[in-house]
């Protein structure tokens, strides 16, 4: 789609709908100034993580942003972020677009508008090997079992629904997780298919435990602040384009993530 009519375009349904310009401005906006500010959590291994040797940003949302920021010919500018501060970022214009495989939850959707999925994953749990207790699944939502969840993500919601026995623990700095659990602090941290694929391949105390049925399947995107029809709707031919001529595919085979890339 030529981005001078996606802009005439969002300028045109920013007056019918009645949306002030300060929502409605993100292309006019980025073809000024040629740069996409784009927010990330760079603790995300696999999706936007910044590598701690190299301080780098590798991962397939770090990928497509800058292909997106390309497909718009501007400049990435990352914006440092976390799902604790998500919706302050994004409706507070700190950034134009959140880019760390954002969960799409009924919570979220009261605030942000979100593109149309491009990943897809289960709830998993990461235990110690040493832990003689927690050995399958149905161990971990028991009295004595406590587990941890990072605040704002979308395991906390889903554990504070879900578990009826265990205490459920949440921290807020990065890496706290895992040190509870590799202390024993807690016995399990629930995450999703990247995060554990990099205690796996990065830890030797490391072991996933798979529900044996889905637990909580969850499709992930990218979030905006609601408004901008014309912006979203760019965002949206985006990740049909990305599908179609297989950027989405070769990006999530790049970093690992293969099996959870929806691809049409």
């Amino acid at each position: 789609m030529p981005r001078l009519w996606v802009m005439r375009c969002a300028s045109c349904l920013a007056l019918i709908l009645g949306v002030g310009s300060a929502a409605a401005d993100v292309l006019e906006r980025v073809a000024a100034d040629q740069r996409l500010r784009i927010c990330i959590w760079p603790d995300y291994f696999g999706i936007s993580h910044r590598n701690p040797k190299t301080r780098q940003l590798e991962g397939i949302d770090i990928d497509l942003g800058r292909e997106l920021a390309r497909s718009l010919k501007a400049e990435p500018v990352w914006v440092d972020s976390s799902f604790a501060k998500l919706v302050d970022d994004v409706t507070q214009s700190r950034c134009d677009i959140a880019m760390f495989a954002i969960g799409i939850t009924p919570q979220r959707q009261q605030h942000l508008w979100f593109t149309p999925p491009h990943l897809s994953s289960d709830v998993y749990a990461i235990s110690s090997k040493s832990n003689r207790r927690i050995q399958q699944w149905s161990d971990i939502d028991q009295p004595q079992s406590v587990v941890a969840v990072a605040k704002g993500t979308l395991h906390e919601t889903v554990m504070r629904e879900r578990l009826k026995q265990a205490q459920l623990l949440v921290v807020v700095r990065p890496g706290e997780r895992e040190a509870a659990v590799e202390s024993g602090r807690a016995d399990v941290f629930m995450t999703d298919y990247p995060f554990s694929q990099r205690l796996l391949q990065t830890t030797d105390w490391a072991r996933r435990l798979q529900p044996p049925t889905v637990f909580q399947m969850t499709p992930y995107a990218w979030a905006i602040k609601p408004g901008d029809q014309g912006w979203h709707q760019y965002l949206a031919d985006f990740v049909a384009n990305i599908k179609r001529n297989g950027q989405l595919k070769q990006a999530a085979e790049r970093h690992g993530l293969g099996p959870i890339a929806l691809i049409d």
